[in-house]
């Protein structure tokens, strides 16, 4: 047995905005493992300044997961704690290099293209006719859950925009999610939520930044609107710390992105902790290229969620890999009809 890794440059259709900044690019790595005539592939979904393993020795650390594929997916998983899009890359490409087809890692009705997985529309940051174009065009495709990144302009300007939403689609015909991540000062944020709730907005992602439990717990104590905790998983690694966490700000929402909690057996984790205390959950991909997308679609399918996941993100570069996975009024699907092209790696 023997592994390889590549990195590919994604590159955005259009600069996406976030509270953080502006993305135009987006390193990721391929995971290639061969054993004879048979081969898996696996992605390690990093995302520099947000990514708990976004470290000068990632590539250091990828080069040795290579020179120790023959020690197995348990040895590997369990010594690579603190390299979570390494671990998902390297689950993935153990499961690929054992299926029968190497892209069908869960096999179900979605990886065989009887079902779709129902996703929310995502609204990237920008100015104001920018992010109008977004909804239009969303709503227009067929998506009944938006959701809109908050915290970057001014929030008049973003409650408008929500306005507009809601004066012409009532809750039950759009949902609207919005994710602030991390952008409130903790004295400001009850009043933005009581403010949101007005709108009849389903949730609101890390309205304050991760680490604050006390005030987040507050938050969720008080909030007019759900909580959605997304960034504030990031880092946690055992289940002790875990439960701690989910214990100590009893969120309404977690939102698992596998790239960043520990892959499959993370997210496992989380949803067997966050079931046990009664919080809810969903699944969002983390700027994965197709290769990480269809993974963690798969994966998500077979957790049984009634919620709409975010799972939307593979139309965003110009130069994805090539992939079945495509989007119909907004839900992911697998296209058996289409067929993959990994011409680009090695």
């Amino acid at each position: 047995m023997k592994a390889n890794y590549t990195k590919h440059i994604l590159e955005f259709k259009s600069p996406a905005g976030t509270s953080r900044g502006v993305l135009r690019t987006k390193e990721t790595y391929y995971l290639k493992i061969q054993e004879g005539d048979r081969w898996g592939l696996g992605e390690c979904g990093l995302l520099r300044g947000l990514s708990i393993d976004d470290r000068p020795d990632y590539e250091e650390k990828l080069a040795w997961t290579c020179q120790h594929i023959e020690k197995g997916l348990e040895w590997l998983y369990s010594e690579l704690e603190e390299f979570p899009s390494i671990q998902i890359g390297v689950e993935a490409a153990f499961r690929s290099l054992h299926a029968g087809d190497p892209f069908q890692l869960y096999p179900s009705g979605f990886s065989n293209g009887t079902e779709g997985i129902p996703i929310n529309g995502l609204i990237w940051m920008g100015d104001e006719t920018f992010m109008k174009e977004q909804i239009a065009a969303r709503i227009d495709k067929g998506f009944t859950c938006i959701k809109m990144k908050i915290g970057a302009i001014d929030f008049d300007t973003e409650l408008q925009l929500l306005k507009a939403i809601r004066k012409e689609f009532n809750p039950s015909q759009i949902e609207l999610r919005v994710d602030a991540n991390g952008a409130f000062a903790p004295s400001e944020a009850l009043e933005k939520l009581k403010y949101l709730s007005e709108l009849q907005i389903h949730s609101i992602e890390q309205p304050i930044k991760q680490g604050q439990w006390q005030e987040m717990a507050h938050l969720c104590e008080v909030t007019p609107l759900p909580i959605a905790l997304d960034e504030e998983l990031i880092g946690v690694f055992s289940s002790e710390r875990k439960w701690e966490l989910l214990d100590t700000i009893q969120p309404q929402f977690i939102i698992l992105k596998p790239s960043f909690i520990g892959g499959f057996q993370g997210s496992d984790t989380w949803i067997s902790l966050a079931e046990e205390k009664n919080v809810g959950w969903w699944i969002t991909s983390a700027l994965e290229s197709n290769v990480g997308l269809n993974a963690i679609s798969q994966y998500t399918f077979t957790k049984n969620s009634k919620l709409p996941q975010g799972l939307g993100t593979g139309s965003l570069y110009t130069n994805n890999m090539p992939s079945p996975l495509t989007i119909k009024q907004g839900n992911i699907w697998y296209d058996s009809d289409k067929q993959w092209d990994i011409s680009q790696i090695p």
